[in-house]
């Protein structure tokens, strides 16, 4: 099987079907950008080891159970599951903070410590949750660029590359989804800030 010439689809149902090879060659097909982006983010090479290796047992793991059907689209996806995957160690780590066990401090200011976080996080949660609702009501065009940007953190080059658009259509686009999603967001009356 050449892998230059199959395409990823192609390669995920090859996985899917029992050819264990296809899987190998999508990781070397895209193991270099994947892995240069989460370490980009997490400055540590034995931590981005493990998040690459996270990354492609959730991907089997995904593949084996047939949810996967981003049709054409194997990279983004990939990348969108290394992006979480971030995301949830950096919120953990963050989470499980110490506290020096000294005769003076005060438990309770300790406990309101944790409790901010916990309902900041829980309200950014919620303005995620309700920006994700909102999007669906944004034209096709302006919610292209807008997931790609926000969502899987794509630079306007690439945008514009992969959606076949000049850079300055790809910003304008970028623009007006902001400005529809406030719209949106006061028509259907939520609060999209803390």
């Amino acid at each position: 099987m050449n892998a230059q010439i199959i395409t990823d689809q192609e390669l995920v149902r090859h996985y899917i079907a029992g050819d264990h090879s296809a899987l190998e060659n999508l990781i070397k097909r895209h193991q270099r950008k994947i892995f240069s982006y989460i370490l980009m983010i997490v400055k540590d090479r034995p931590l981005a080891e493990d998040l690459f290796q996270d990354t492609f047992i959730k991907v089997i793991n995904t593949l084996k159970a047939g949810a996967y059907n981003e049709e054409g689209k194997f990279l983004p996806w990939v990348m969108r599951i290394a992006h979480n995957l971030v995301i949830d160690y950096f919120r953990k780590s963050k989470r499980m903070q110490y506290v020096e066990n000294q005769e003076d401090y005060d438990i309770f200011e300790t406990l309101n410590l944790f409790e901010d976080n916990v309902e900041d996080k829980i309200i950014i949660e919620q303005i995620h949750e309700d920006v994700k609702k909102l999007i669906k009501y944004l034209p096709e065009e302006q919610k292209q660029v807008l997931i790609m940007r926000h969502y899987l953190d794509q630079s306007f080059k690439d945008i514009a590359e992969q959606t076949n658009v000049s850079i300055n259509t790809a910003l304008g686009r970028m623009r007006y989804a902001l400005i529809n999603l406030r719209k949106i967001a006061e028509e259907k009356s939520v609060i999209l800030t803390r």
